[in-house]
């Protein structure tokens, strides 16, 4: 093992400060990785924000896809062990909300510390899904929504940025359909479902399935479109700062 492989670890973006309060891991969505939030802080507060990088992409490209979200949350909870010593919380936009969910489900299963809540952005609860409009799109399609999703995170859709990034769109795209969910989850931790006011994607309207899953759901809905929560608005970090520092001193959200 390299010196540097040591230092950063590949399934973060970053490696983790030992010092911090709490800290939020957040999940790209669908044929993005970890940079899509660049445009984040690096600390709210005394929450530290850990970007999430799955392999197949970017610093990973050449690591095989992980084909569902069961063996994603598999691979990634043996790294994160020694990182959930402290209050922790998911954060995921779209299809980036269900990996959450599951890490949350094998966690629970596994008897190992469990996050003090899921931030869940424009995505309808996993029973109600899989859904999504990139789901229905064909190649063709995919390479639109691909331009689209380039353009939206400040880059130049090129020809040859759309053909590196579409088989990796593909892929994601499969493994949010075999997301299969029959019934609702029990899930033991507490949510804040996220909605954006002219969200065209997943509109509010279509997560109230999320309150089924726990008894400690709090709906929101904050002004943008779907692609708005790149930019880190003030308004998201405020609801997420409050409802982390809620759980953190043991007082249920409302």
């Amino acid at each position: 093992m390299t010196a540097s492989s040591t230092t950063k670890p590949k399934w973060l973006l970053r490696q983790p400060d030992p010092d911090v309060g709490a800290r939020l891991f957040c999940f790209p969505y669908s044929g993005s990785g970890a940079t899509m939030y660049e445009r984040w802080p690096r600390r709210l507060g005394d929450v530290e924000i850990c970007l999430v990088q799955p392999p197949g992409r970017q610093a990973r490209i050449r690591e095989p896809h992980y084909e569902t979200y069961e063996r994603l949350a598999e691979q990634l909870i043996e790294f994160l062990v020694p990182y959930l010593d402290r209050p922790f919380a998911f954060f995921g936009h779209c299809s980036g909300a269900l990996p959450g969910v599951e890490v949350t489900r094998q966690l629970a299963a596994a008897r190992l510390p469990l996050p003090r809540r899921l931030f869940v952005s424009a995505q309808v609860a996993p029973h109600d899904g899989p859904y999504g409009r990139l789901l229905e799109l064909d190649r063709d399609g995919l390479r639109d929504a691909l331009a689209d999703q380039i353009t939206n995170m400040g880059g130049t859709p090129s020809d040859a940025l759309i053909d590196l990034g579409l088989d990796l769109l593909v892929r994601d795209v499969e493994a949010n359909k075999r997301y299969v969910v029959p019934e609702p989850l029990d899930i033991p931790c507490g949510i804040t479902a996220i909605g954006w006011s002219e969200d065209r994607e997943i509109p509010l309207s279509l997560m109230g399935g999320w309150k089924g899953l726990t008894t400690d759901c709090r709906t929101v809905l904050l002004d943008g479109g779907h692609f708005t929560f790149l930019s880190a608005p003030p308004a998201l970090l405020d609801q997420i700062a409050h409802d982390l520092d809620d759980d953190t001193n043991g007082h249920a959200s409302t």
